[in-house]
């Protein structure tokens, strides 16, 4: 039987009365015992009992409290004594590498402010900076920001740059720091590398307050070996598979979670819940999905076992992930679902009712994987490759997608976005400010991974803080004000937005000039306003480029990703109004004639 909220039963839970009522899903274990501060690890002196038949484990401890830690010993049918194993419902822990879980108050029930439902939706501006807490900033002896000193910076620099979201990687708990959080063994306590739940509540009331949305990195598709979490949990797989081919993960040396089981289920999705109830976070986005989805995902022939049906597709996954949605979605009002999903398994974005997965966005990885290809080309090869940055509005409409440069873009020897484009230095900048002006224009919300709004020269470091001295030199100050500059006009024109997830809000002008690797369509709104964008990707200006436009319009530059603030050579259509004339052009019977900086991207605003 479903349990929407197991953890107001699970875990520890302290009594209005006094002392902790402990209580964990154990079912065939022959004795649990609560061991901890409070009885000096001793197992004879923290027995828990059995409910019945339904696995769980529970009993009062009279002399614990909060701030206790603690952990369950177990013995198993055949009586092993297992590891103690941490709280699966706890609410904190110890700092690594310790492990032990800390008795901790329920946070309180939190509710979205009023106008960010509004600001979720597909016709929403949606501009996202993804950020690494612990690595953002850092005081100068390596120690970590703390939520509080987060909240004292971190809101206030997203907002100036014009974002919409802070996206979090992962927050919850995990035992290694080099997984970046994606190996979680706490889905319910947030990590004490950066303080208490409290804390926590005060940052997102934090970023509310300056307007921006939090999503959190969300992670059901595996969970580490760890002898203290949940692997082997009673001396059985329970959490996971017992078979490997259906419960291992040999990319990340990870279990998969038995998406079948409705103990798991309500795990899981009861933490969905938890993060988006409990902190008043914006969004999940869930990663990994494409991993969930398949039974053969990453491997050959033989190394996994078929659905009931003989096919690849993971029926039970799929259940778990379409409960989430509908969960969070009815008693969440608001919030918003990303799925990480990189193949093109159909209506990731559509509702359940309508035989989809439920989720409002998915992120576009074939559309990040065709460009940065184009963008590390010589311009001079280009053309033989326009096809990379015209493909994706083939299928841009076939999900709600987000646009990623995410931090999986800047690791593992890729180097920094920066770092892949060609050219001397003048045209290394020049190409990136053309291409993040391609980004903002393109239907799709955007996601920007930290370090990359000053063009980050060097691959990030999850160890130590953001390289912040190149922030201010000259041309890394430039894209940061363009940054600013493309989110404030992005947000500003609801021809940009508004129309994102439908064809309607967009229209090719130039997709075939390969030749002078040139491109251009407008974006409309449903009231009929449009925006011209017109990108240039090789350092050749184009003098007197005829460009096909309505009748009757006027046409004035409002952005030049080659302007002299943002380091480019100031090539530009300057402020006189661009009146459509005779001969008919792309199609239509007027066109203007356009100055073309080279390398760049430029906007123009009918009047």
């Amino acid at each position: 039987m479903s349990e929407l909220r197991p953890f107001e039963r699970l875990g520890a839970h302290p009594l209005e009365t006094g002392g902790v009522r402990f209580a964990v899903w154990a079912p065939n274990a022959r004795s649990v015992s609560v061991v901890g501060d409070f009885n000096a690890w001793d197992a004879a002196k923290g027995q828990l009992f059995c409910e019945g038949d339904s696995g769980t484990w529970s009993g009062v401890v009279a002399n614990a409290k909060l701030g206790d830690r603690y952990k369950f010993q177990i013995v198993t049918a055949d009586g092993r004594v297992l590891p103690q194993k941490a709280d699966p419902y706890a609410r904190a822990a110890e700092m690594r590498p310790a492990n032990a879980s800390i008795v901790a108050a329920m946070p309180a029930k939190r509710r979205l402010p009023a106008d960010r439902a509004a600001r979720n939706k597909r016709d929403a501006a949606i501009s996202i900076y993804e950020v690494h807490a612990t690595s953002w900033k850092r005081h100068p002896d390596g120690r970590f920001y703390d939520w509080d000193e987060l909240a004292a910076t971190l809101p206030d620099y997203v907002a100036d740059l014009g974002f919409t979201h802070i996206e979090l990687m992962p927050i919850s708990e995990h035992p290694f720091d080099g997984s970046w959080g994606y190996q979680t063994l706490g889905l319910f306590a947030p990590t004490a590398r950066l303080g208490s739940a409290d804390a926590l509540q005060r940052f997102v009331d934090a970023c509310h307050s300056k307007g921006l949305g939090v999503i959190v990195d969300w992670v059901p598709a595996h969970f580490p070996t760890d002898a203290f979490g949940l692997a082997q949990f009673n001396g059985e797989a329970l959490y996971e598979h017992a078979d490997p081919r259906e419960g291992f993960h040999r990319d990340w040396n990870t279990l998969i979670y038995n998406f079948g089981r409705f103990e798991v289920r309500d795990f899981l999705v009861g933490s969905a819940l938890y993060w988006t109830e409990r902190f008043a976070i914006d969004g999940l986005r869930v990663d990994a999905v494409a991993s969930m989805l398949y039974r053969d995902y990453s491997r050959n022939a033989g190394e996994w076992i078929p659905n009931k049906d003989g096919g690849r597709e993971n029926y039970e996954a799929i259940a778990l992930l379409k409960r989430m949605n509908e969960v969070v979605g009815t008693e969440c009002p608001g919030a918003m679902t990303i799925a990480e999903e990189s193949t093109s398994f159909p209506k990731v974005s559509a509702p359940t009712y309508d035989g989809g997965l439920g989720f409002h966005f998915k992120w576009n990885m074939g559309w990040m994987n065709d460009t940065l290809s184009y963008m590390k080309e010589d311009p001079v090869h280009r053309k033989h490759h326009h096809h990379k940055m015209t493909f994706g509005l083939v299928y841009a409409f076939s999900e709600n997608f987000v646009l990623p440069l995410s931090h999986d873009e800047v690791v593992h020897g890729k180097g920094s976005i920066l770092g892949r484009m060609p050219g001397d230095d003048w045209q290394r900048f020049a190409n990136l400010r053309a291409y993040y002006g391609y980004m903002w224009a393109h239907p799709g919300k955007k996601l920007l991974f930290m370090g990359q709004e000053f063009a980050q020269s060097t691959e990030w470091n999850h160890d130590w803080e953001l390289p912040w001295h190149e922030a201010s030199e000259t041309r890394h100050a430039g894209v940061v004000a363009l940054i600013r500059d493309l989110n404030n006009f992005y947000r500003a024109h609801a021809s940009m937005h508004a129309l994102d997830c439908d064809p309607s809000g967009f229209e090719w002008i130039a997709v075939d000039d390969a030749d002078q690797s040139v491109l251009s369509w407008f974006r409309r709104d449903e009231a009929g306003n449009e925006v011209i964008a017109l990108c240039n990707f090789t350092p050749v200006p184009r003098n007197d480029y005829r460009l096909g436009v309505t009748e009757s319009s006027q046409w004035v530059e409002a952005l030049n990703t080659d302007a002299t603030k943002y380091g480019g050579s100031g090539v530009s259509n300057g402020v006189t109004p661009m009146v459509a004339k005779k001969p008919a052009s792309h199609g239509k019977t007027h066109s203007i004639s356009i100055t073309v900086p080279p390398l760049s991207t430029i906007y123009l605003v009918r009047q």
